[in-house]
């Protein structure tokens, strides 16, 4: 299943509402957010239909609990919750360049909800941690498992590491 965050362009949301893509039209799903979605086993009720032609995507997840990019080693990082973006939203800072990457949200008992583009923004001017802690951009589509995994991750593995000694919630992002 292929999942949102949207609002239609003529309402000016910030956060937007929880929807499924089908084809050319996006249904809006009875949920708060996607992580409330995914607590709640990925299933909600149907509401309106919306044609993408006429919906603005928002970042799946707004204000994700924490953020972890991992490393090809294993290690990560924290990253700034509050940078979050949506994708093609700017961010402000002359002479970044990103970082593609795949982030896991986490939906309910610590499983993959879905999984969506990440870009990490890197300015190089910048001091320090700051060089990366202006913007994340995310989304605009999220994935569900049961249609496609990325598989050049072992991403059980990267949410056991993630989880070691302390507690998930849903809407944590795990990124590689």
């Amino acid at each position: 299943m292929k999942l949102c965050m949207f609002s239609p362009r003529d309402q000016d949301l910030e956060r937007g509402w929880p929807g499924r893509i089908d084809g050319d039209k996006v249904i809006q799903l009875a949920a708060q957010t996607l992580q409330a979605f995914f607590t709640g086993g990925g299933q909600a009720r149907e509401h309106a239909e919306y044609p993408i032609a006429d919906v603005v995507f928002r970042a799946p997840v707004l204000h994700p609990p924490s953020v972890r990019i991992f490393d090809e080693t294993g290690d990560f990082r924290f990253a700034n919750p509050a940078a979050i973006k949506a994708a093609g939203e700017a961010h402000g800072v002359t002479g970044a360049h990103g970082a593609n990457r795949v982030a896991a949200i986490i939906g309910a008992e610590d499983a993959i909800g879905g999984f969506t583009p990440l870009v990490e923004w890197i300015a190089p001017q910048l001091a320090g941690v700051k060089q990366r802690d202006f913007a994340l951009t995310l989304g605009p589509i999220v994935t569900t498992p049961d249609e496609a995994v990325p598989s050049s991750v072992d991403w059980e593995r990267l949410v056991a590491l993630a989880a070691e000694n302390t507690v998930l919630y849903p809407g944590d992002l795990i990124a590689r």
